[in-house]
């Protein structure tokens, strides 16, 4: 499990706590530091667009059309959140599946492979529902609590179910972004382990049974694991909007 391993680069200490600048801040600065060079390669605003500015304006065009189709108009102004979520996930996922270990000493590692990462991202849109929420509907906000039609005699019932659903929101988001990631750069480890493994076998006849299906299949698992790191960033993205439709579109 040396791919997680979390390793300071540089001991730093403040007020008693460690706060060194580990091997997850240093992806970390790299994910922020492409996204920079994304969106300021992409905002030339020409009035023919090249292609950078063309995959910038797609992208944005996506966020913006989700947002708009799952919150409404007002969902426009959400668009720079979304949006930031969406590509900083997309983008340490894909920084995860660089093949930076051909370069000796250099180890990739996913940042989203980390709960406690995960976790900071749901809280976050998890928080900016209930901002959102109560700025704008007050103590209102509670009958999203109580489904209209809801029978008299549910009226116990009903509210709870539906408060511990609110509450599960952000351990969800945080778990199903951390599961894909970990599971998925497990198993492409398991099978590079067989890979290498038989290769270094005595025996002439392992190669050939162990190592070149295991190869095959990895290949297989590395295209798989690159459509989860874009569904999982979509997902977040789009549960996020869909729970700043409860909070906007309150009824």
């Amino acid at each position: 499990m040396y791919q997680f391993k979390i390793e300071p680069l540089a001991q730093l200490e403040l007020a008693g706590y460690d706060v060194s600048f580990t091997n997850s801040s240093l992806f970390m600065v790299l994910v922020l530091g492409a996204l920079w060079l994304f969106m300021a390669g992409g905002m030339k605003r020409e009035m023919v667009p090249g292609r950078w500015q063309m995959a910038v304006e797609g992208v944005t065009g996506f966020i913006n059309n989700m947002l708009t189709a799952n919150v409404g108009p007002e969902g426009k102004k959400y668009v720079p959140l979304v949006f930031s979520l969406f590509m900083f996930i997309l983008m340490a996922n894909f920084m995860g599946m660089m093949p930076f270990g051909i370069v000796p000493g250099v180890h990739p590692f996913t940042i989203t492979s980390h709960l406690t990462v995960t976790a900071v991202l749901a809280l976050f849109s998890f928080g900016t529902v209930l901002v959102v929420g109560f700025w704008r509907h007050g103590l209102h906000f509670f009958s999203l609590f109580v489904p209209q039609g809801t029978p008299l005699a549910l009226m116990w019932l009903i509210p709870v179910i539906e408060l511990f659903s609110f509450m599960i929101r952000p351990f969800s988001l945080a778990l199903r972004l951390f599961v894909a990631m970990t599971a998925g750069h497990i198993l492409m480890k398991v099978l590079a382990g067989f890979v290498i493994n038989g290769l270094n076998a005595e025996a002439a006849w392992v190669p050939l049974i162990v190592s070149f299906p295991a190869f095959i299949l990895m290949i297989g698992i590395t295209l798989l694991e690159l459509l989860v790191c874009a569904i999982q960033a979509y997902v977040f993205a789009l549960l996020t909007s869909l729970y700043i439709n409860d909070a906007v579109n309150l009824h």
